[in-house]
């Protein structure tokens, strides 16, 4: 089996797009008005507009009801990419050293889902990514 992607549902898809893209640096696919791709080397994150969910099953899925989740980006530097965002995004916390070896910051999504951007800095932590 290979996991392959994250989607999320968009009240506002373009907000969201505009969002993961700028966090990202990628380009979004857009392969419908009302779902688009951010691809990156590791993963994709996938994004729908509410409409969408219809297809599947009506309130299956709603925008911005997850508080559980946390989307992970790990990053070169991440003390850059705070520098970059911070006053771009809603922050939760600034860079800091996490009990697990990973330097990171979180901030929200346009929609409330919780995104930590993260550098790997004990060697420990260094290990485990370097292995994946």
């Amino acid at each position: 089996m290979k996991f392959a992607s994250t989607r999320l549902i968009a009240a506002d898809i373009s907000a969201m797009v505009a969002f993961y893209e700028t966090v990202t640096g990628q380009t979004a696919d857009w392969l419908a008005p009302q779902f688009a791709e951010i691809v990156t080397p590791a993963a994709t994150l996938a994004i729908g507009s509410a409409e969408t969910v219809a297809l599947f099953r009506a309130g299956s899925a709603a925008p911005g009801a997850n508080r559980t989740a946390i989307l992970e980006f790990m990053v070169a530097d991440v003390d850059a990419v705070f520098a970059r965002l911070k006053d771009e995004v809603e922050l939760v916390h600034e860079s800091k050293l996490l009990p697990w070896g990973n330097r990171a910051f979180q901030c929200r999504d346009p929609e409330g889902t919780l995104v930590s951007l993260f550098t790997p800095v004990t060697e420990a932590a260094k290990a485990r990514f370097g292995s994946r």
